[in-house]
């Protein structure tokens, strides 16, 4: 993956998604070569010479300040997320140790997992692999082990795992979305890590929706989400997730639980399945 087209794709998709009334510009109507707002109106509105803009949207941003970067960020109405992946996306990538693959989930980890009796929980690696797991997440998201461990990754489950795009069924576009904004958060997190380069090339080469998700540069850090999951064993089952970081664990992007709302028929659902 090239950082200059990266960062020029990204700056054009969000200048595309904007139209002169949204901001407050005068339309004077006629037939508008791009989509959204042309550069020198996103010049305008953000305060910089078009050829400093320019520049940027060309891929260039060696030497541009924090102050541009959070004007042309505003102009173009981005949220927190996507001013952050703004901000590192422009810079030269510090250097960046590569991550062990797999890396080593610690002890203390593998029992917290193993002691999680009612909510299905796994270990995510920053190339989205799924590198340690409890009993009931393999009872409700599918047979990790039994998956090759190059393939043992979410971005495979989504995006080439038919069982696993059955679960979701209706919800499997917003969760396959959802990953690949976060996907390209750890992009700009983790600047320089060729394994994950590598990661997100392959999956563009694999499947056509990820290169149509990818292609829109959505940005989005994975937070809070409720999944409607159709189980073949237990049928409709609402899961509520929550993407937690591992800060002493630099290869590792978190530790994802899951859990039913308490006295719910999902909770009964779940305990049904962890007896088995």
């Amino acid at each position: 993956m090239d950082d200059r087209t990266e960062l020029s794709g990204f700056l054009r998709s969000r200048r595309a998604r904007l139209r002169p009334e949204d901001v407050g510009l005068r339309d004077y109507g006629g037939v508008r070569r791009v989509a959204g707002l042309r550069r020198e109106e996103l010049a305008r509105l953000a305060g910089v010479s078009i050829a400093h803009y320019t520049r940027l949207e060309q891929g260039k941003g060696d030497g541009v300040s924090d102050e541009v970067l959070d004007a042309v960020g505003a102009a173009l109405r981005l949220d927190t997320d996507e001013l952050a992946y703004l901000h590192r996306i422009a810079r030269r990538p510090p250097p960046c140790a590569g991550a062990t693959d797999p890396p080593e989930v610690p002890p203390s980890v593998r029992y917290l997992l193993e002691s999680f009796v009612m909510t299905p929980a796994f270990v995510v690696g920053r190339h989205t692999q799924i590198v340690g797991w409890n009993r009931l997440a393999v009872a409700v998201f599918g047979d990790f082990p039994a998956l090759p461990q190059n393939r043992r990754t979410l971005s495979h489950l989504l995006f080439t795992e038919p069982d696993l795009r059955e679960l979701h069924r209706t919800g499997w576009e917003r969760a396959a979305r959802e990953h690949v904004a976060h996907l390209r958060v750890l992009l700009g997190r983790y600047r320089g890590d060729s394994g994950l380069a590598a990661h997100i090339d392959h999956l563009r080469d694999l499947s056509a929706d990820f290169t149509r998700m990818w292609a829109e540069h959505p940005v989005a850090q994975v937070r809070s989400r409720t999944y409607v999951l159709h189980h073949p064993v237990v049928g409709e089952l609402t899961l509520h997730g929550e993407l937690t970081a591992l800060p002493d664990e630099p290869a590792c992007c978190g530790l994802d639980l899951f859990a039913a709302e308490p006295g719910s028929a999902s909770e009964q659902a779940l305990r049904e399945l962890g007896s088995r």
